[in-house]
């Protein structure tokens, strides 16, 4: 199992020293996203400081740029890395897909998949300058001439990722992707009894093994070392957690763990700008599925213990600090990789 880490909230100048430095921790990945800045260019900085840890986004919008765009960036970013990229792709939702990218929603999950073939159809006329040929249900690839093609690279195998968090996203994965980001707000029994079986039947129906798509988790983290950083590290990881259980999207996790009519209520608060009615009414016990309570110097082997033979890879939620130490979190990956 891989250890990753997040890049975040830095200049975009910046960012290649502090992947670096997470190379010196011994992560094995760092993985952006795509909020108030675009998810590429942070990692453009990172391959060219780095040499080892492998680079991805988790998440770039798919449906914010066309296949092709994004084929390209993903291009030059594998060959910069030297075959260290991953490509995660998520679909963001309807009012900010629409109203904010002013792009298409319609059927996201089999957009996404077409859109993941079509993007594997242009990466193999990039590799083999194979005449363009790909008509899909919402996507084409049909002209290209040479001014257009970068050409071969070594590593031409990106793996792409998809993010979600009902059955149908994690079906689609089956079907194309290579792994799939589980989504923080989560729980090791979701995973286990909804995100990888529905993955297995996506893969089955697509004549693949489920078995070959990875899964990335994002942990949130309760942590400190004194009552007070614990009680503002537990309101924080609270309050995110109460925000995403507000929303429909992830009322299959709430309904997994017997809190039925929660996300309603959440949801009402909510439209009434009661959040801290909303933070209060989150139940300690789902606080608890979704989270990891254990001190710094105990979170390697924390991880390791509730994620081993669930996932492939993991990552904290929460980036760390610039101030952090190198030496103390690399104290923290070495004691997740010896408690396999």
């Amino acid at each position: 199992m891989f250890f990753d880490t997040q890049l975040r909230d830095r200049e975009l100048l910046e960012f290649g020293d502090e992947a670096k430095r997470h190379e010196d921790m011994g992560f094995d990945c760092a993985w952006t996203f795509e909020a108030a800045h675009n998810p590429f260019y942070p990692l453009v900085m990172a391959a060219a400081a780095t040499r080892r840890i492998q680079l991805g986004t988790n998440i770039a919008v798919a449906f914010a740029r066309s296949p092709f765009a994004t084929a390209q960036a993903a291009w030059d970013l594998q060959k910069a890395s030297r075959g260290r990229f991953h490509l995660g792709l998520g679909t963001q939702v309807r009012a900010h897909v629409e109203r904010r990218f002013s792009m298409p929603f319609d059927h996201p999950a089999r957009r996404l998949v077409d859109y993941t073939r079509c993007l594997k159809a242009i990466w193999n006329t990039f590799q083999t300058d194979a005449r363009p040929d790909y008509a899909g249900e919402f996507y084409r690839f049909h002209l290209i001439n040479p001014f257009f093609n970068p050409g071969p690279i070594d590593n031409p195998d990106i793996p792409v990722y998809f993010a979600g968090v009902n059955p149908r996203m994690c079906r689609a994965a089956g079907e194309v992707a290579d792994g799939f980001h589980v989504h923080p707000m989560h729980s090791p029994s979701f995973v286990r009894d909804v995100v990888r079986p529905s993955i297995d039947e996506g893969a089955a129906g697509a004549g693949r093994s489920g078995a070959d798509v990875a899964l990335h988790a994002s942990v949130f983290w309760i942590h400190g070392e004194t009552e007070a950083e614990r009680a503002k590290s537990e309101a924080s990881v609270r309050e995110q957690v109460a925000f995403y259980a507000s929303t429909p999207n992830y009322r299959a996790l709430l309904e997994h763990h017997g809190f039925d009519g929660l996300g309603k209520e959440l949801s009402q608060l909510m439209r009434q700008g009661d959040f801290k009615a909303m933070f209060a009414k989150l139940p300690d016990e789902l606080l608890a599925e979704v989270s990891i309570s254990a001190p710094a110097d105990k979170i390697g082997e924390a991880m390791r213990q509730r994620y081993d033979g669930l996932v492939e890879r993991v990552s904290l939620y929460f980036p760390i600090s610039p101030a952090d130490p190198v030496e103390r979190w690399r104290g923290v990956v070495d004691d997740f990789r010896q408690a396999a």
